[in-house]
C-alpha cells in the first residue's frame, strides 16, 4: 500500500509536468566537474540501497532463487523512475533545485497546481515510512545473522515463534531509529550512510569476483567494475563522511577480532 501510494503520487507528478504550462527554470550551472559528479553519485547512492535488502529475506521465502530477478526488477524500476523525476525537477525548477528542501512540492507550485501540494506530502510520508519499514526488515535480518555468528549479543538471535521474525532485533533497531530521529539532524548522516553502503557493496562485489566458475551468475568484468566504482565513489565523498565511516569500520573490525579471540580462548568441552 505504501509503495502504491508513492508510485501514484510520483506518476501523477510526472503527468502534471508533461501537461503543465510552467516555463522551464534557468539551466543548472555545472561547477563541480568530474569530482563533483562522483561525489553527488556517492551521496545519492544510499537512495538505491533498498532494493538489495530483498536478499536478506532469503530464508523466509519459498523460492529464494527468484530473488536475483526481483532485485534486478526493483533496481530497473528505481532507475527509470528516478531519472524521470530528476528530469522533471530540473525542467521545472532549473537552478532553484539546488536550494529547494522540498523540490517536488516546489515544482508542483511552480506548475500552478497548489491544490496538489498536500497530495505530494502524503506521497513523501508514504515513501519515508516505506523506507523505514524496509530498513527495519533488512537490518533486522542482518542483526539476526550477526547474533547467530556471536558477533552481537545472543538475545538478538531470537525469532518470534508465531510470526517468524527477529523480534528482539527489530525492537532494538526501531528504538534506535526513533532515538536518532528525535535527537539528530539526519541530513548530516547521508554521507556517512553512503560511505557504509558503498563499502559493503564493494565487499559484495569482491566476494562475487572470487566465486568459483560453477557458482557464477555474472561475468567477472562486471563485478570488477562494480568493485572499482564503489571504492572510487566512497573515496570522493566529503572528508567528514569518509573519516567517520573509516572510524566506525575500524571499530567494527576491532569488535569482530575481539569476538574471534574470545571464541578461540573459550575452553571446549
Amino acid at each position: 500500500m505504501l509503495l502504491g501510494t508513492t508510485l501514484v503520487v510520483l506518476v501523477g507528478f510526472l503527468a502534471l509536468t508533461a501537461t503543465g504550462d510552467a516555463s522551464p527554470g534557468e539551466p543548472l550551472a555545472s561547477s563541480g566537474g568530474a569530482l563533483g559528479a562522483l561525489q553527488a553519485a556517492g551521496l545519492l547512492f544510499f537512495a538505491f540501497a533498498g532494493y538489495a535488502r530483498i536478499a536478506t529475506l532469503a530464508e523466509e521465502v519459498r523460492r529464494p532463487e527468484l530473488l536475483g530477478r526481483a532485485i534486478l526488477l526493483a533496481l530497473g524500476t528505481a532507475v527509470v523512475l528516478y531519472t524521470a523525476i530528476g528530469w522533471a525537477l530540473v525542467h521545472v525548477l532549473g537552478d532553484q533545485l539546488a536550494t529547494s528542501a522540498v523540490p517536488v512540492a516546489d515544482a508542483t507550485r511552480a506548475l500552478g497546481a497548489e491544490w496538489a501540494t498536500p497530495i505530494v506530502r502524503v506521497g513523501a510520508a508514504a515513501a519515508a515510512l516505506g523506507a523505514l519499514l524496509a530498513l527495519l526488515a533488512g537490518v533486522g535480518r542482518t542483526t539476526l545473522a550477526m547474533a547467530r555468528e556471536r558477533d552481537l549479543p545472543a538475545t538478538l538471535a531470537s525469532v518470534d515463534p508465531l510470526h517468524q521474525v527477529p523480534d528482539h532485533a527489530q525492537l532494538l533497531i526501531g528504538a534506535a531509529v526513533v532515538a536518532l530521529v528525535l535527537s539528530v539532524d539526519l541530513r548530516g548522516a547521508i554521507g556517512f550512510s553512503s560511505f557504509g553502503v558503498l563499502v559493503y557493496y564493494a565487499v559484495a562485489n569482491l566476494s562475487a569476483l572470487r566465486q568459483p566458475a560453477d557458482q557464477r551468475r555474472w561475468p567477472r568484468p562486471l563485478q570488477a567494475l562494480g568493485l572499482v566504482g564503489c571504492l572510487v565513489m566512497a573515496a570522493t565523498l566529503p572528508t567528514t563522511s569518509v573519516l567517520a565511516g573509516i572510524v566506525v569500520l575500524l571499530l567494527g573490525v576491532a569488535g569482530r577480532a575481539a569476538a574471534i579471540f574470545r571464541r578461540r580462548r573459550r575452553p571446549t568441552t
